[in-house]
């Protein structure tokens, strides 16, 4: 029998178990975050300026930010700011594959 696992191919995310695709599946399941996915693939964004894009306030990026990286389709890194820490984020695909065999 084949193992069933999330696969990262270059910029194509391969998905292939029932419980990957939950996640990816609950992690798209928001207008926000379809829009955070699109706005990172321009280029990186820290979470102020993802938050000023959408119009929201920087806790709600954040969370938004928090899913999408737990479901694997960010990546994150913390640099030095004016006050402390900021988390830089930038998508890890463009397209996403989901095998239902």
């Amino acid at each position: 029998m084949q193992s069933r696992e999330v696969l990262q191919l270059s910029e194509t995310l391969h998905v292939n178990s029932d419980e990957a695709i939950q996640r990816i599946g609950r992690a798209l399941s928001s207008g926000t975050r379809l829009k955070i996915l699109r706005l990172l693939l321009e280029s990186e964004k820290d979470v102020t300026r993802v938050a000023r894009h959408l119009g929201g306030t920087e806790a709600n990026a954040s969370a938004q930010i928090k899913i999408l990286y737990e479901a694997g389709l960010l990546e994150c890194r913390y640099e030095p700011g004016q006050h402390g820490l900021k988390k830089i984020s930038r998508t890890k695909v463009k397209r996403i594959i989901i095998d239902l065999e």
